[in-house]
C-alpha cells in the first residue's frame, strides 16, 4: 500500500499551522508565564551560595610487579579493580577522619555546624565533621589512566585546596605506613616453595620427552597432539585413492580393447581411432583407393601402376594392422604401471597405519605424564602469582604513587553555574508557557475551522467574519473600508446566501445565534449594508425585542416607535422605517428591550408585516433573537426564506451549536449555511476558508474609500 507524500506534507504544515494559529493568539500568556518563571530560576539562582573547588591529581605507577619482563605484562598487573579500589580508599570516611584530625575542622564553622550539637563525645563530633567532609569530596579515575583526581568544594576558595591537599597527603601518609614486617616472611616462604615446585614441574618435562623419544613419538602440533606420522596419513590416502582410481580407468580401457579386438572390432577402439598415425594412414588408405578405382575403370587391372597402387594399398594396411596393435599394447602398458603405482602407494599406507596405531597406543602412556606435567605447571603459576603479590605486599602494594598536580586556590566558583541555570530558567518558561498554553487550548469548547462546520454539522461555511480590535462599531467599516477583509467576508457571504448563478435570490434572510453575544447583531447589520452597498433596497427588522441591541448601532433616536409597536398595532410601518447612513438600507428597530408572556411573532401580524415589506424591499434583513432558552427565533426562522446561523469563533460550544442546527431542521427552516463571527484574521481557521490570508493583503485595503 502507498503512502501519498502530498497528503503526509499536507498534514504536517496543518499541525505546524495549528501550533503557529494557538501560538499567535495566547503569545501573551506565553511571554508572561516565560518571564516569572524565567524570574523566579534567576532569583533562586543568585540566593545560592558560590562553592570553590580545590583539585589534586595523583598519578599511580603501575609497575607493582618486578619479576614482569616488559611494559604491557607490567602494566596488566594493575587490574581496573585495583584503581577503583584506592578511590574507594581515598573517599572513605576514615581518610575524611584523619584529614579531619589533622586540620582540626571540629571547630570550623563550615564543616563543623553538626559537631556543636550539645552531649556528642569527641569521637562522634569527629564523625560528624568527617562526614561533611566526605560529602565534599569527589575522588575519580581519568578515563582510563592511572591518574586519580581528588576534588574538594568548600565555600573559601583557599580551604578548598589546603583540604585537597591534604586529602593527598593523607592518602601518601597511609600507603608508606602500610606494615612490611609480615609481608617479607610471607613472601621468603612463597619463594621456597616456587623453587621446589619448579623442579618438580622440570622433571616431569623431562619424562614427557625421554618417553615421546623413546615411542618414536613426533609431535608436529603440541596444541592437539597431532603427530608427524597423522599428517602424513591425510595426504597418501588421497594420493592412493586417485592411483587406485587412475588404474582402475586405465585397466577398463584395456579390456574393453580386448574386448573389441577379439570380436574383429579394433576400428571401434577410441585411443586406435584418435591416434594421428591411424589417421595419416587412413588417409593414404583413401588416396590409394581413389587412384586404384580410376586405373581400374580407365585402364584395367593388368596396368604397370594399377599393380604397384594396389601392393601400396596392401602395405598401408599392414602398417594400420601394426599400429592399432601398438596402441592396444600402450593401453595395457598404461594400466600395468597405474596398478603398480596403487599397489606402491597401499604398501606405504600400510606402513603408517601401523605406526599411526602404535602412536596412539604410547599417546595414552604420554597424555598421562602430559597431564602430571601440565598440573605441576598450574600449581607452579599460582604460586609464582602468589608469591608475586607477597613480593608487592612488602613493596607497599601500591604505594608508587606522587602528586603530579597539586591543589591551587581557585579563582572561580565551580557552583553554582549561574548561566547555565539562566538558561535552564529561560528554557523552563518556555516549556511551562507551553503546557500552559497547550492546556488552555485543550479546554476550549469552541469551534474554529471550516472543517469543524462542514463535518460536524453538515453545514457550508459561507463566511469568516475577522474580529477588528479596538473597534466599537465593527459594521461602519463597511463604509469607511469597503476593501478590507471585513467588507470581503461579508461580500463572500452575500454571494453564497444570493447566489452567483442567477438562481431565483431569497428576499427574507434571517440571522440567528446559539447563545446571546456571538455578534449577530452587528453581522446581520453588515449584511445588510453590504446588500444596499450592492445597489438592493434593504431593510434590517430586529426582532431581538429583549436585548433591542441594533438601536445602539443603527438609531440616534431612540424614542421613536419601533418593532414591538409595529406588532402590537400602535404604530404603522411608515412610523418605524428609519433611514440609515446608507440610501438603499431602511432600518426597525426595537426602540426599548421588551419583556412579556405573551406570543408576539404567533399572530399573523408578523405575516402581514413581512408581505408588506416584500412589496417595498428587496431583501429583509431579520435580526433574529438567540436559539438556545428562547422560542421565538425558532418562529421567525421558519418564515424566512435563507437562515444564516452566526457562530462566533473560538468560544461557542458545539454541543449549543449542533442543538442549535436540530431545532432549525425540525422546524423546517432553510439553514443554507453557518457564518464565523470574531475571527482572529490571522489563525489557520481563517486561512483555511481564505486559502491563506496572507497571499492575499495586496487584494485588501484597510485605507478609507
Amino acid at each position: 500500500m502507498k503512502v501519498s507524500t502530498a497528503t503526509y506534507e499536507a498534514r504536517l504544515a496543518d499541525v505546524f499551522a495549528k501550533v503557529r494559529d494557538v501560538v499567535r493568539r495566547r503569545y501573551k500568556v506565553w511571554v508572561v508565564i516565560t518571564v516569572l518563571v524565567t524570574l523566579v530560576g534567576v532569583g533562586i539562582t543568585m540566593t545560592l551560595k558560590p562553592y570553590y573547588q580545590g583539585m589534586v591529581r595523583l598519578q599511580i605507577d603501575p609497575k607493582q610487579n618486578p619479576l614482569t619482563r616488559n611494559q604491557g605484562e607490567a602494566q596488566a598487573q594493575l587490574a581496573t579493580e585495583a584503581i577503583e579500589t584506592e578511590v574507594s580508599v581515598i573517599s572513605s570516611l576514615e581518610m575524611a577522619r584523619k584529614v579531619a584530625s589533622r586540620l582540626n575542622l571540629i571547630n570550623d564553622p563550615e564543616f563543623g555546624k553538626n559537631s556543636a550539637k550539645p552531649g556528642l563525645t569527641p569521637e562522634q563530633k569527629l564523625d560528624a565533621v568527617a562526614g561533611a567532609l566526605a560529602s565534599a569530596t569527589d575522588v575519580s579515575r581519568e578515563k582510563l589512566t592511572y591518574i586519580l583526581a581528588i576534588k574538594v568544594a568548600s565555600l573559601d576558595p583557599k580551604k578548598a585546596a589546603l583540604l585537597a591537599n591534604e586529602f593527598a597527603a593523607a592518602y601518601m601518609d597511609t600507603k608508606v605506613g602500610t606494615n612490611i614486617g609480615t609481608a617479607s616472611k610471607q613472601a621468603d616462604f612463597f619463594e621456597a616453595q616456587l623453587d621446589r615446585m619448579g623442579n618438580e614441574a622440570r622433571a616431569a618435562d623431562e619424562k614427557v620427552a625421554q618417553f615421546a623419544a623413546q615411542a618414536g613419538i613426533v609431535r608436529s602440533n603440541a596444541q592437539n597432539g597431532e603427530t608427524v606420522t597423522d599428517q602424513q596419513v591425510g595426504p597418501l590416502a588421497l594420493q592412493m585413492a586417485s592411483a587406485e582410481s587412475v588404474a582402475a580407468e586405465a585397466r577398463s580401457k584395456q579390456i574393453s580393447a580386448q574386448n573389441q579386438i577379439a570380436n574383429g572390432q579394433i576400428d571401434a577402439v577410441s585411443d586406435v581411432r584418435n591416434s594421428a598415425t591411424v589417421q595419416d594412414l587412413r588417409h593414404q588408405r583413401t588416396v590409394l583407393l581413389q587412384t586404384l578405382t580410376e586405373m581400374q575403370n580407365r585402364y584395367g587391372p593388368r596396368y604397370p601402376d594399377y599393380v604397384k597402387v594396389n601392393q601400396q594399398l596392401a602395405a598401408v594396411d599392414g602398417q594400420l594392422r601394426e599400429e592399432a596393435l601398438r596402441v592396444v599394447r600402450s593401453l595395457k602398458a598404461d594400466a600395468d604401471a597405474a596398478e603398480a603405482r596403487a599397489g606402491s602407494l597401499r604398501a606405504t599406507m600400510q606402513r603408517l597405519e601401523d605406526k599411526q596405531a602404535a602412536d596412539a597406543r604410547a599417546s595414552v602412556t604420554l597424555q598421562s605424564l602430559q597431564r602430571d606435567a601440565d598440573n605441576k605447571h598450574s600449581a607452579y603459576d599460582r604460586m609464582a602469582q602468589t608469591a608475586t603479590d607477597a613480593r608487592q605486599s612488602a613493596q607497599n602494594s601500591i604505594a608508587q604513587a606522587r602528586i603530579i598536580d597539586a591543589a591551587q586556590v581557585p579563582t572561580a566558583p565551580y557552583s553554582p553555574r549561574r548561566g547555565l541555570l539562566f538558561g535552564l530558567s529561560v528554557l523552563a518558561g518556555l516549556a511551562i508557557g507551553m503546557i500552559v498554553i497547550t492546556i488552555q487550548e485543550m479546554m476550549v469548547s469552541g469551534m474554529l475551522t471550516a472543517q469543524q462546520v462542514e463535518e460536524e454539522l453538515d453545514l457550508p461555511l459561507i463566511a469568516a467574519v475577522p474580529m477588528l480590535r479596538d473597534n466599537n462599531m465593527p459594521a461602519d467599516t463597511l463604509i469607511e473600508k469597503p476593501t478590507s477583509q471585513f467588507a470581503e467576508a461579508l461580500r463572500n457571504a452575500r454571494a453564497t446566501i444570493m447566489g452567483v448563478k442567477g438562481e431565483l435570490a431569497p428576499k427574507v434572510i434571517a440571522l440567528t445565534s446559539s447563545l446571546p453575544s456571538e455578534g449577530k447583531t452587528t453581522t446581520a447589520l453588515a449584511l445588510a449594508r453590504t446588500m444596499a452597498l450592492n445597489g438592493q433596497r434593504t431593510v434590517i427588522l430586529d426582532v431581538d425585542v429583549r436585548r433591542a441591541q441594533m438601536r445602539n448601532i443603527v438609531d440616534s433616536d431612540t424614542s421613536a416607535p419601533g418593532t414591538v409597536e409595529l406588532l402590537n398595532g400602535t404604530a404603522t410601518l411608515e412610523q418605524v422605517l428609519r433611514d440609515t447612513r446608507l440610501e438603499n438600507l431602511k432600518s426597525i428597530s426595537v426602540s426599548a428591550p421588551y419583556f412579556t408572556s405573551d406570543n408576539l411573532f404567533g399572530t399573523q401580524t408578523i405575516h402581514d408585516i413581512i408581505d408588506a415589506l416584500s412589496a417595498q424591499f428587496d431583501v429583509i434583513i431579520l435580526d433574529l433573537p438567540p436559539l438556545m432558552g428562547l422560542a421565538d427565533g425558532r418562529f421567525l426562522a421558519a418564515l424566512a426564506d435563507a437562515v444564516v446561523l452566526a457562530i462566533k469563533w473560538n468560544a461557542t460550544p458545539a454541543p449549543a451549536v449542533k442543538s442549535a442546527v436540530g431545532w432549525l431542521r425540525s422546524d423546517g427552516a432553510n439553514l443554507v449555511g453557518a457564518m464565523y463571527t470574531m475571527v482572529d484574521a490571522t489563525s489557520q481557521s481563517y486561512g483555511s476558508y481564505y486559502y491563506y490570508t496572507n497571499k492575499y493583503t495586496s487584494y485588501y485595503s484597510n485605507q478609507g474609500s
